[in-house]
């Protein structure tokens, strides 16, 4: 049951209004790279093979990775709210820096910088949300707010088009998002607000966070969800980063039509699995307390075929579609991490624990992104690299699978 009074119910809502906008912008400015690759590629001093291009994907996870459960032990310790504006804000200063940047050497650095500002937001995002929505809307809370990201993720997959444009140009792409988002840091300030607490119950203990760590990793099913949360990314960043000059490559057609075409449909799709996956498991979880386990498991099943298709499509068309299996699956494993996580760590640690989840999986997702490219330099057939992601996925879904909610956590 939910026991939120009627006003905090329905500022449930409101919050969830005000952080779209919020997640939108976190990944157009992340999508927006791999969207533009070959005008920065031609533009940039320095940025001169398929391995560098790779590290600045790289420099950046590997900074919001090592960052992420500091960012999300502050939001759990001190205030969620101060920290999404303050992310937000100096990320998206980063974002118009970025557009200015000269030289391979500059552009790594934007990157490295923007992973520490961006960090702190998903962990201290998702987590609020989970506090505002208690059980009965948690997954359809955090499969909308997911939504936002797709729809990120789509925008910014139009920025091809952009960069292709001789009066505007990549530059410009980066300076209206990075304008954009400082402007949102205003009004967010004015009304987002942290989760009421209970005044009948007992203060919760908060953990300095050697202890914090400590508890988490002495949880198995944590270590668990850690790997279930990393293998299905290490394809996931892939899709995300190199997709585009795949089609590109793969089907010799344009940098803008390559990037619409890896953003749109398989994002799309993604949007429709966060809100059917969302709504299935909290319906699910009326009949067992795995409704969300199995609901996740179900997305990795359509996720594994649909890499294998990636990798051996012959045409643009095969390849579409299989993105778009990806993305429904990856709809259905997204909205439920959170809701997941929160069934097996107590409340006080939700950010730090999606911190941790952050942290490995986009470490882990960094070296993808450097090894794809490498791999792509020695000619490493895209299919048997591929075949690897769907095997890793397999053995994600079994890992999810043998999870168990903790009694105690659920509401």
């Amino acid at each position: 049951m939910n026991p939120n009074p009627p006003s905090v119910a329905r500022y449930a809502w409101v919050v969830l209004a005000l952080l779209a906008p919020v997640a939108l912008l976190n990944y157009m400015d992340r999508q927006m790279m791999a969207a533009m690759k070959y005008s920065l590629m031609g533009d940039v001093i320095g940025l001169d093979s398929e391995a560098k291009w790779g590290l600045l994907p790289a420099a950046f996870k590997w900074t919001y990775a090592f960052l992420s459960p500091l960012g999300g032990y502050i939001a759990d310790r001190f205030s969620k709210k101060h920290v999404i504006v303050l992310s937000l804000f100096v990320w998206s200063a980063i974002t118009w820096a970025t557009g200015h940047a000269q030289t391979f050497e500059q552009l790594i650095w934007s990157r490295a910088i923007m992973g520490v500002s961006e960090a702190c937001y998903i962990p201290a995002g998702l987590a609020l949300i989970a506090d505002f929505h208690t059980g009965p809307t948690r997954s359809r809370a955090v499969g909308i707010h997911q939504m936002a990201i797709y729809v990120g993720i789509m925008i910014g997959g139009f920025s091809g088009y952009v960069a292709d444009s001789p009066s505007l140009g990549w530059r410009w792409a980066f300076d209206a998002a990075g304008l954009l988002g400082v402007a949102y840091a205003i009004p967010l300030f004015v009304f987002l607000r942290n989760a009421p607490k209970n005044p009948d119950a007992p203060m919760p203990e908060r953990p300095s966070a050697p202890r914090a760590i400590a508890e988490l990793l002495t949880n198995k099913y944590f270590i668990m969800m850690v790997l279930y949360f990393t293998l299905p990314g290490l394809a996931g960043w892939v899709v995300k980063d190199w997709m585009p000059a795949i089609l590109q490559d793969q089907f010799g057609i344009g940098q803008g039509k390559a990037g619409v075409s890896a953003t749109i449909y398989v994002n799309i799709a993604s949007l429709i699995g966060a809100v059917v996956g969302g709504s299935l498991a909290d319906r699910w979880m009326r009949r067992t307390d795995r409704g969300r386990i199995y609901i996740s498991a179900l997305g990795m099943c359509c996720i594994i075929p649909a890499l294998f298709g990636v990798g051996n499509a012959g045409s643009l068309l095969v390849a579409v579609a299989f993105l778009a299996l990806f993305g429904i699956g990856w709809g259905f494993f997204d909205c439920n991490n959170m809701p997941i996580l929160c069934q097996i760590v107590r409340p006080e640690l939700r950010a730090t624990g999606y911190g941790v989840l952050n942290m490995v999986g986009t470490t882990c997702g960094g070296f993808a992104d450097w090894g794809f490219g490498f791999m792509r330099d020695h000619s490493v057939p895209l299919n048997l690299i591929f075949s690897v992601f769907a095997g890793l996925c397999l053995t994600s879904a079994t890992l999810v699978l043998l999870i168990r909610p903790n009694k105690k956590l659920l509401k």
